[in-house]
């Protein structure tokens, strides 16, 4: 029989490309998601239940059976029902059903440096960590630095700005390095690290270091945009993202994103494991980078039906 296992979030972003991986090695997958909008080649692949913190005996019963937990749950603003501390936890509660269904392995996407920033973000990622390793269960904790790939926000939406608009703001000099990794590499180091043994934790990082300016500009080349790129003072460009980003109906940078940005927090101080190079990825995606604002928001959808037995 089929080893099976688990996804939170399996029809969102980088947890679709570890399903993806998953069902390419032969194992069954499920998922735990809010997001009622499956990709299409995984709605008939992929059993699927609402990720409901509040029936935690519903999330153990769905769990019961499979081999492997790979969370990829967590919330994007740190304001009202989606405070980080309370997404801490919600993934306490998903930990403790996981324990009780019997689940093997735990494998955690966490982000590389989390404790090198005071932050409320980084700050609870610190925790969620701490949260992970006291389940007493097997686990491998993944940090990815900067994650690009078809369908992702951050690269993408600094294309849709060059795009749309008449000038670019650099914050600052521009000189900060960050690292980019591709999906891909993300979802092929948390599905290794789940059939390794032992308790582990590793970042997930490109090969190309990458200043900040000069990111930009591979990016203003690749969608051949006429923007201007002007460096300004981190205030006066975030005034500019306050811009942008009320036409986006979204937040495109915060005073927090910016000083971890400028700080190399999205930098590893480990080797790279993977070879997918952002210079080589880039250019054959001039047709589409950028075409169109991606908010992280959006993928976190209303609810699917109730969880029961009926799920699995």
């Amino acid at each position: 029989m089929a080893t099976a296992d688990v996804v939170t979030g399996a029809f969102s972003y980088t947890g679709s490309f570890i399903a993806r991986r998953l069902l390419a090695a032969g194992h069954q997958v499920r998922t735990l998601t809010n997001n009622p909008n499956p990709p299409s080649d995984l709605r008939e692949k992929v059993a699927s239940a609402r990720l409901d913190f509040d029936d935690a005996d519903g999330l153990m019963r769905f769990m019961r059976g499979a081999d492997t937990l790979y969370n990829t749950y967590w919330i994007h603003s740190n304001y009202g029902s989606d405070a980080f501390a309370g997404a801490v936890q919600r993934s306490k509660t998903l930990f403790a059903a996981a324990r009780g269904a019997g689940i093997r392995r735990l494998v955690h996407l966490s982000i590389a440096n989390p404790g090198a920033s005071r932050h409320p973000y980084y700050a609870s990622k610190v925790g969620l960590e701490d949260a992970v390793r006291s389940t007493g269960m097997s686990y491998a904790i993944v940090r990815p630095t900067l994650v690009y790939g078809a369908g992702d926000v951050l690269i993408n939406n600094i294309a849709w700005v060059l795009r749309h608009f008449p000038a670019f703001a650099i914050p600052g000099d521009g000189a900060y390095r960050l690292q980019p990794v591709h999906v891909e590499d993300v979802a092929s180091i948390a599905v290794s690290s789940g059939l390794a043994d032992g308790n582990i934790a590793l970042d997930a990082a490109g090969p190309d270091i990458l200043r900040f300016e000069e990111l930009v500009r591979m990016l203003h080349r690749a969608v051949r945009s006429r923007s201007l790129l002007v460096k300004m003072p981190p205030a006066v460009a975030l005034a500019g993202a306050r811009v942008a980003g009320f036409i986006a109906k979204d937040a495109l940078l915060t005073r927090e994103q910016l000083d971890d940005l400028r700080a190399e927090l999205l930098v590893s101080e480990e080797p790279p494991r993977v070879t997918v190079r952002f210079s080589d990825w880039l250019p054959r995606q001039q047709a589409v980078l950028g075409r169109r604002y991606a908010s992280a928001r959006t993928r976190h959808q209303p609810r699917l039906a109730p969880l029961d037995e009926s799920s699995t």
